[in-house]
């Protein structure tokens, strides 16, 4: 009877095994998926940033031509007569107003209608009488 009991008791405990070894398996193979699906979703998030950063590299290098720009003589120049008025020697500033003053003030361009020339007839009775 022992050995019943115990040859029993093995059985289950096999199936218990078994059971316990599928439930393992099912358990890692699950966290293997959940560890694939995080590597790809880091490697999109990789590619994004990589995106971003050669967009910001492009946007730095852009930047740093205007910053040449604006530290060249010649910029400094432009401003300097543009939004401060200022001149070289010997030069005159002539200061226009605005578009819609110069409109009232400009002279009226008449357009002359073509008119054809009077006949002979018309020019040598014109003439006479």
């Amino acid at each position: 009877m022992l050995t019943e009991r115990i040859s029993l008791i093995k059985e289950r405990f096999r199936s218990y095994i078994l059971y316990l070894v599928v439930l393992v398996l099912v358990l890692l193979t699950m966290s293997l998926a959940r560890n694939i699906l995080r590597i790809s979703q880091a490697e999109n998030r990789v590619d994004d940033v990589r995106e971003r950063v050669e967009s910001l590299r492009q946007e730095n290098e852009k930047l740093k031509d205007d910053l040449g720009k604006v530290e060249g003589e010649a910029y400094v120049e432009f401003q300097a007569r543009d939004k401060l008025g200022l001149t070289k020697e010997g030069e005159i500033v002539v200061v226009l107003p605005d578009e819609e003053v110069l409109r009232k003030i400009a002279p009226k361009i008449e357009e002359e209608e073509e008119v054809l020339p009077a006949p002979t007839w018309q020019r040598w009775l014109r003439l006479f009488y």
